[in-house]
């Protein structure tokens, strides 16, 4: 008879909370409802709970692993799969669109992303969105709220217009604390992440696109004329049908990027 050795405890450092709510587990497989050939990648699985139901369902899993106590644990709980694939590593400099080349199908990415790195792995992802079919995160629930804010709200800021300009964003439910060992100190949510098949409006240079939405919310009390002063006038923003009095968190996405691409000189 063999024993199984105690469970590795959860690291501040790497920011864990283990999912430990099965009630919680099956609302969160049956979201993502994983298929028998899909290319799903697990980020950060922790001590297995929700990679066991994913590799049942869909029959193969890869998983990205940073904490090395933790990687002897899943070598043994999923040693009869042969399709589970440990990459040891960090997510934020895992090369996803490699992956993707191996075999030409799109990822389906999936993980309960340490709070501490979420917004930095959300956007090394955005970065090889032509690799991914779709993305499931719990994620702390004021992320969320910001990933899926409209304009106006008072959550809508730099996370929400980046985000939204490469994929459609929806906010799935809620996961209390007492779901995780440790409990954290605030609330989780599910959020689903599908990458446009075509962008509903197209900067023709993402990285000044980018240096724009950062200007343009460096200051959020401050309105466009004061923010944006370092790259597009007043008299030009009126040009564009935009009143330069206007504060940054009521601009539409397509309003932004019509913004860089005056800047550029494009229309």
């Amino acid at each position: 008879m063999t024993t199984r050795s105690p469970l590795p405890r959860a690291r501040k450092r790497f920011g864990q909370n283990f999912l430990r709510d099965t009630g919680v587990i099956s609302r969160i497989v049956r979201a993502i409802g994983p298929r028998k050939n899909d290319r799903l990648v697990e980020i950060g699985p922790g001590q297995g709970a929700l990679t066991a139901p994913l590799i049942e369902a869909a029959g193969a899993l890869e998983v990205i692993e940073l904490d090395r106590d933790l990687i002897p644990g899943l070598r043994v709980q999923f040693f009869d799969y042969p399709d589970f694939v440990i990459h040891e590593g960090d997510a934020l400099k895992f090369d996803f669109q490699a992956l993707k080349e191996e075999d030409g199908r799109q990822l389906r990415v999936v993980g309960n992303l340490p709070y501490n790195i979420s917004t930095p792995i959300i956007f090394h992802l955005l970065a090889a969105r032509g690799a991914i079919e779709d993305m499931h995160f719990m994620l702390q629930k004021e992320v969320v709220d910001r990933l899926a804010a409209a304009p106006g709200d008072s959550a809508w800021g730099r996370l929400s217009v980046m985000t939204q300009y490469y994929c459609q964003v929806e906010s799935l439910f809620v996961v209390p604390p007492e779901s995780f060992v440790p409990q954290p100190k605030v609330d989780s949510a599910i959020v689903r992440l599908m990458p446009h098949a075509e962008l509903p409006a197209v900067a023709h240079d993402e990285s000044r696109f980018a240096d724009v939405v950062r200007e343009a919310f460096g200051q959020r009390r401050k309105t466009l004329r004061n923010n944006l002063k370092g790259l597009i006038g007043a008299e030009a923003l009126t040009e564009l049908g935009i009143d330069p009095g206007r504060r940054p968190q009521t601009l539409r996405v397509d309003e932004l990027v019509a913004i860089s691409n005056h800047i550029g000189g494009t229309p």
